[in-house]
């Protein structure tokens, strides 16, 4: 378990501090398109970013750096989400909310609130309930009808609730984080669950959906996170993606899997569970007007614009 727990902290951080390189790349990638068009460029009719303005933001190098560091957290979270109990693991990786926290006060000039401390503080309290409650960890087996409706379900999600946050537009980051959390959660379940890895067999492993899933989930994941960070608060979209990777899995992992708590230490485990969600929605509630405002009100990130 000590292997699982060290992985699932080095992705925490791959993750927060990518979220926040993520994040400055996307504002600059927006200002610079609101300069170039009088404020308007770059958006919908709904007010929400264009396709167009989100492919900028992503090749900026700032998201790109960001987006190697997901890459690597993604490697070391699939490392843990076998090793550890998916209710433990992606918890410890939704940490992530603490060092984007951080890192957004000195990289976006953001001041963050009280509550938005407190709510933080009582986060890392829940994970440290949940490392005290955890058992082993359940299989990796599940019947082939959960690969498929994991395939079914993040497909419809992502590509449904996509569409919703477009037209959602500058409302929309809190719904779009949650949904990029839900993909990411999906893809948790996909690493546990895939067929084909022990042993390796190639051909059982691209018959397997869950295969696709992790692929739709990172990937879509990874698009409506984009808009998140265009139109929003980095701490509020944060905290809903938290939300949305903690939840799904874990619920997966304890009805299916045979994810558990060690004995007489479930009422432990449920506690910090529930603390640490409540805890990421009130980051988000409390953040949710930080930084929220269109590209052109988001201050110059300083530190980096010398770079």
């Amino acid at each position: 378990m000590l292997i699982g727990l060290v992985t699932a902290v080095a992705a925490s951080a791959c993750y927060g501090t990518g979220s926040v390189l993520q994040a400055v790349g996307s504002r600059r990638s927006a200002r610079e398109e609101a300069a170039k068009g009088g404020g308007s460029a770059g958006t919908t009719a709904h007010g929400g970013p264009s396709l167009a303005s989100t492919a900028k933001a992503a090749v900026t190098w700032e998201f790109i750096l960001g987006t190697v560091l997901d890459f690597i957290g993604f490697g070391l979270g699939a490392l843990a989400a076998r090793l550890l109990p998916l209710f433990l693991s992606q918890t410890i990786i939704s940490a992530n909310l603490v060092i984007t926290a951080v890192l957004s006060i000195k990289l976006l000039g953001i001041r963050l609130k009280q509550l938005e401390w407190a709510s933080i503080g009582v986060l890392c309290s829940a994970l440290v309930l949940l490392a005290v409650s955890a058992g082993p960890e359940g299989g990796h087996h599940a019947a082939m009808a959960i690969h498929w409706w994991l395939l079914a379900i993040t497909t419809v999600l992502l590509v449904g609730g996509g569409l919703l946050v477009r037209r959602m537009g500058a409302n929309g980051a809190i719904v779009a984080g949650l949904l990029s959390g839900l993909g990411f959660g999906a893809l948790g379940v996909g690493v546990r669950i895939l067929n084909g890895i022990e042993p390796f067999d190639l051909a059982e492993l691209l018959a397997d959906p869950a295969l696709y899933a992790i692929l739709v989930g990172g990937i879509g994941g990874m698009y409506v996170h984009t808009v998140a960070l265009q139109i929003g608060s980095v701490n509020g979209a944060t905290a809903a993606l938290v939300v949305g990777e903690t939840v799904l899995p874990g619920a997966v992992g304890v009805m299916w899997l045979g994810d558990s708590s060690k004995a007489g230490l479930g009422w432990l485990g449920v506690t910090g569970f529930l603390i640490a969600v409540v805890a990421a929605v009130g980051v988000a509630y409390f953040g949710q007007d930080t930084h929220g405002g269109p590209p052109e009100a988001v201050p110059a990130e300083p530190e980096l614009a010398k770079s």
